[in-house]
């Protein structure tokens, strides 16, 4: 029984030395494939000074890639207004945000007051001006390049 136990610590040692390899292996792999320089990179993301909100900018590659997707927000009644439910993003505090596209490529995340949800489409109480360019497909990879998801 001795001798079993012997052997255990030098099982674990030596699994434990493949797994490390291989995550060395894994991290090198990753580190080829990393654009070279901040120019190359298909997001950059700024902060906006005076907020908590960041602008995140996209390279015309990577939005094609993304599939990126805008509607202008809609007047719905006298003073509410319209979106899709697919431009809606919920933080982990439970703040509702949809990302606008004040010039093009670039997006900046906005929060939104939910009054409704109709089906596919989002009565607000508060959000941005009737008009104003939202997105409705690459939210979540907005979202995730704004919050460092990945880096």
């Amino acid at each position: 029984m001795r001798k079993q136990t012997q052997w255990i610590p030098v099982v674990a040692v030596t699994a434990m030395s493949l797994i490390l390899a291989g995550l060395a292996s894994l991290a090198a792999a990753a580190g080829d494939a990393a654009p070279s320089s901040k120019k190359d990179r298909p997001a950059r993301v700024e902060a906006i000074e005076g907020s908590k909100v960041k602008r995140v900018t996209v390279t015309e590659k990577a939005a094609k890639r993304l599939d990126i997707q805008t509607v202008e927000v809609a007047k719905e009644g006298a003073d509410q207004l319209a979106v899709p439910y697919a431009s809606i993003v919920y933080d982990i505090g439970g703040g509702t945000w949809v990302y606008t596209m004040p010039q093009a490529l670039t997006f900046v995340r906005q929060t939104v007051v939910v009054q409704s949800i109709k089906g596919v489409k989002v009565v607000l109480k508060e959000g941005p001006a009737p008009g104003t360019k939202i997105v409705t497909v690459g939210v979540a990879e907005l979202y995730g390049a704004e919050k460092g998801v990945g880096h």
